[in-house]
Formats: C-alpha cells, sequence, structure tokens
C-alpha cells in the first residue's frame, strides 16, 4: 500500500518508473506484428507460463476441479493448459486494441441478440450491461463499444501510474468511451440516466467488500451488489453481455434479453447475471479467467477452496 502511495506522488518520468516504460515499448513493439503471430505467439507464450507459475496453475486447477468435478485429471490438465493459452492470446489481443486499428474486427465479429440492445437503447434510461472477465479482455471493448451511442466502462486503477497510463489511453481511444472506477457512482448515475450505455464486469471476488453470497457451478461465490444498486437508483435498463472467441478464431457477442425488474431483489438480481457468465462458460470453458480466486471469499463456516 506504501508503494502505490509513493507511485502516486513521482511524475510519470521519475527512474522508478523507467523499467516500466520499458515494458511499454515492449508491449507496443508486439503490438506491430500480425494477429496471425500474435495468436501463434499466445499459444507458445500459454504453455511456458503454465510451466511457470506454479501458483496460478493450482488455482486454476482448483477452479476447474470445483466447477467441473465430472472432468477426469487428464481432461483437467488438458482444460487448464488452453486456458493459459487463452489468457495469454487475450492479453496479445488487448495490447493489439490499445494501439492497433480495430475497425475490421468490430464489423467481423458475430454479434446475437442486438435487439434487445436497440430496444434498451429505445427506452432512453441507459443501459447497464454487465459483463465478465472473459479471455480476450480488453479486445472486447471496442465490439461492445461500436455497438453502443455513448459507451462507458468501470475499471480499477492499476497501482503503477505508467501502466495504468498505457491501459486507460488503450481503452478510451475507442468511439469516445467514458471512464468511472469504482469511487464514481454518483457521475456513473447520471451518465446512465442521461441515456449513457456502462459495460461493468463484477464477476471477481472483493474480498472484504463480499456482500452475498450465490452458486456458480454449485459452489457458493462471493459477490457484490453495485449492479443492482445502480440499476434501482439509474432506472437503467440490464443487459448481460458476453465476450467470446470462438474456435475458428472469430470473435463473438452476445447480448442478453433485457432483465426486467432488475434492482428489485439484490439476491435475485445476483443469480441472474452470475447464471448467465455460467452458462457462458460452458459453452467454451477454457474462455474464463480461471486464474482468479473466484472462491477465496467463504461463507461462515464453509471449507476453504484453496
Amino acid at each position: 500500500m506504501s508503494g502505490s502511495k509513493n507511485n502516486s506522488k513521482r511524475p510519470l518520468w521519475h527512474p522508478a518508473f523507467w523499467p516500466s516504460w520499458l515494458l511499454v515499448f515492449t508491449l507496443y513493439l508486439l503490438s506491430l506484428l500480425p494477429m496471425t503471430a500474435k495468436q501463434r505467439l499466445g499459444r507458445r507464450l500459454g504453455y511456458v507460463l503454465e510451466r511457470k507459475l506454479k501458483s496460478r496453475s493450482r488455482v486454476a486447477h482448483t477452479n476447474l476441479a470445483t466447477c467441473f468435478p465430472e472432468l477426469d485429471e487428464a481432461a483437467r490438465e488438458q482444460l487448464v493448459r488452453d486456458n493459459f493459452v487463452a489468457c495469454t492470446r487475450g492479453f496479445l489481443e488487448s495490447i493489439h486494441a490499445w494501439w492497433r486499428d480495430m475497425s475490421g474486427y468490430c464489423e467481423e465479429a458475430e454479434v446475437h441478440g442486438l435487439e434487445h440492445l436497440r430496444e434498451a437503447q429505445a427506452r432512453g434510461k441507459g443501459v447497464l450491461l454487465i459483463g465478465g472477465h472473459y479471455s480476450i479482455f480488453d479486445f472486447a471493448l471496442p465490439l461492445i463499444a461500436c455497438h453502443l451511442k455513448n459507451p462507458g466502462y468501470m475499471y480499477r486503477p492499476n497501482n503503477n501510474p505508467v501502466i495504468d497510463r498505457m491501459i486507460e489511453n488503450g481503452r478510451r481511444r475507442h468511439f469516445g468511451i467514458r471512464p468511472f472506477t469504482k469511487r464514481e457512482l454518483r457521475p456513473l448515475v447520471s451518465f446512465l440516466k442521461k441515456g449513457g450505455e456502462v459495460w461493468f464486469a463484477c464477476d471477481q471476488d472483493f474480498g472484504k467488500k463480499t456482500e452475498l453470497f450465490v452458486p456458480f457451478f454449485g459452489t457458493d461465490a462471493g459477490c457484490i451488489t453495485s449492479p443492482s444498486y445502480i440499476a434501482k437508483v439509474s432506472g437503467a435498463s440490464v443487459i448481460c453481455v458476453s465476450h467470446l472467441r470462438m474456435p475458428d478464431g472469430r470473435y463473438r457477442v452476445t447480448f442478453s434479453p433485457i432483465q426486467e425488474e432488475f434492482g428489485a431483489d439484490r439476491q435475485k438480481d445476483t443469480e441472474i447475471w452470475s447464471r448467465y457468465i455460467e452458462d457462458t462458460i460452458r459453452e467454451q470453458p477454457d474462455q474464463y479467467l480461471w486464474l482468479h480466486k473466484r472462491f477465496k471469499t467463504r461463507p461462515e463456516g464453509a471449507e476453504k477452496v484453496y
């Protein structure tokens, strides 16, 4: 924490940030590779990382054993490797989105449920798009934003200001998209009331901020209820959205029907978006961020998962 405070006080050109600037430059050079080269590199690097990042590999194994107990050990190990490849490719796709042209991908992406989004937009009260941490990460943001009239997103700033600058500049270059941090709920609600559309991935474990638990693949997962609050006070229509890299290499964005009466019951709301994410994962199990400790926070008296 003290390091984060010191970082916030230092100018971006401070020598302490020179390694970060070197990393940014390296990532920029990688972004210049053709997408086919990024996909090949992602596969090779993913296999290497699966062997090197033992702690994250164990987290993925535990998550998959918890969520897919029907898989045997060999199938689970293969899915862990596939997940590392998917996430590594997703990171390389993200740096492509930060610096390269995305117009072709926006035009070619397969889109399902666009009629639901258009109906929500026609209501004129804003749209809250509840997403998840699928493996294409920031590459998905312009794929979604290109269908929005006044796009925005919620995010947590990176502790390193140089890295945060790289990520946020990369995100904001598309379609005039507007960022909101978790501390900017009032401006976000106002933005929605004026017809804005905000993407919010709320499917991670927030530790002490956990407000309730809902089943996720049959195991209680800690969740926050911010989506319910935002929907209730803003009056925005709520739609769940997913974004996947399909086996043929194409990209697909899916908008759910409008979730009517969202905001009236926090438990029910949370079960809705959690179940939507679960259903999406079952379609492409390697495409989720299994490297995250989704079950770190446990209900009182429950056994630890990790």
